[in-house]
């Protein structure tokens, strides 16, 4: 097993025995139907979720597999009452190249994709500290079957003040077009990033807007989400003012930027890996994969704005096995959807949705078997009709078998 493998097995092994706090009503009334197994070639183990365009086709990455197995960008497209897979790019990895996307893709505003990998680069420290890369649609007419995209390293990490080795959390643009994301280390304390990227004469130009310290938080797993006034929010996943993972904000501030904790013991949030997503009142929503009061539970939270502060307050707290790593998804009706890599009936994940309820919250639930998947990692997303896609990092008919795990992975769909 390479040493990349290992690192993520190892990252992974964090499933808790958990315990229930509050009381909730769990049901299993839908189903999961896999839409594409993984089998190498095509890529292995999905660890992010999915983007969709406006036809409905759905984009993401493998951590692993592909033409270098160092995994790949693909394309799945509804074919009659099928779907078809492409392979948009495999990567190469260092030194031309970026190696082992644990991000997904995100649509620009020119329409190419983007995202990061946790390996690989111009810059090289054993397999490289990570890339920022875009990926467009070639440039002339294709007639071949399948043609891969043309992708650019936009900026390749490891000088060591950028930042090194990116993670879950995908990139976002601002309305001028610059990117904004996180790396887990480097920086001046080598305790994480927060940067930026702006176009510049057909290149881009980074400007690492906060290093992480000790003693506010550090190692963000997650990116930074914007607010409608310009504000930057995440997660650090360890350390901060009660050795916990902390809840951040970045205001602009002059010619920099502030940082306030809003959030660092509520959860006991030192396994605070999703980062937040908030909702049309500002109201901020994650997770905490492990973690809680006596340190025995991992939860779903919401952070709500009141007078200056912030009010924290527990919506639920798992039973058993992991919790979220990637972030939550909200949708119109106030709806929080995600996925728990640990649990389940099976104990081999499930998918969640808590419904608001009477003051309270209903959780419902669909569990992973591993024939239609294990160990989901990455978040949902939401189709107009309610349809909800995402991706498994084991399981499906492929041929992979990893230390007794069965299966490359798979992308998923649960109809309402």
């Amino acid at each position: 097993m390479s040493q990349t493998t290992r690192r993520v097995a190892l990252f992974f092994c964090f499933t808790l025995s958990l315990a229930v706090l509050t009381n909730v009503v769990q049901a299993q009334t839908h189903t999961i139907t896999v839409l594409h197994s993984f089998s190498g070639p095509d890529g292995n183990y999905p660890l992010a979720g999915l983007t969709m365009d406006r036809a409905g086709n759905l984009y993401g990455t493998t951590n692993w597999g592909g033409a270098y197995n160092m995994g790949t960008v693909f394309r799945l497209s509804r074919a009659g009452s099928g779907w078809i897979l492409t392979t948009l790019h495999s990567f190469q990895g260092a030194p031309n190249d970026g190696a082992y996307p644990y991000s997904g893709v995100v649509f620009g505003p020119d329409g190419a994709l983007y995202g990061t990998t946790y390996r690989g680069g111009q810059i090289t420290y054993n397999d490289g500290s990570g890339t920022v890369y875009r990926l467009q649609p070639p440039a002339t007419v294709c007639h071949a079957v399948s043609c891969p995209w043309e992708e650019t390293v936009i900026h390749s990490f490891g000088s060591g003040d950028d930042g090194e080795f990116p993670q879950f959390g995908n990139l976002v643009f601002d309305r001028a077009g610059n990117i904004y994301g996180t790396t887990q280390l480097g920086g001046f304390s080598q305790q994480g990033t927060v940067f930026e990227l702006s176009p510049s004469g057909g290149s881009w130009t980074e400007n690492v807007l906060y290093d992480f310290v000790t003693q506010s938080g550090a190692e963000p797993y997650s990116g930074v989400i914007f607010d409608s006034a310009g504000n930057l929010y995440g997660t650090a996943s360890a350390f901060g003012p009660d050795d916990t993972g902390v809840i951040y904000k970045l205001s602009p501030s002059g010619s920099g930027w502030t940082h306030t904790v809003l959030a660092s013991n509520e959860l006991r949030l030192s396994t605070l890996y999703a980062g937040v997503v908030i909702d049309g009142q500002g109201n901020l929503y994650g997770a905490a994969g492990a973690g809680g009061p006596g340190g025995n539970s991992g939860g779903i939270f919401e952070l709500t704005p009141s007078n200056g502060s912030w009010t924290f307050n527990t919506l639920y707290t798992f039973s058993s096995g992991g919790g979220p790593v990637d972030n939550l998804t909200l949708d119109s009706a106030g709806n929080v959807y995600g996925t728990a890599e640990g649990n389940g009936l099976y104990n081999q994940g499930q998918v969640f949705k808590l419904t608001p309820s009477n003051g309270g919250w209903l959780y419902n639930s669909v569990s992973f078997n591993g024939s239609n998947g294990e160990s989901p990692f990455g978040s949902v997303i939401l189709d107009a009709a309610g349809n909800i896609y995402g991706t498994a990092y084991y399981g499906g008919s492929g041929p992979c078998n990893v230390e007794g795990i069965i299966g490359c992975g798979v992308i998923w769909e649960i109809t309402p």
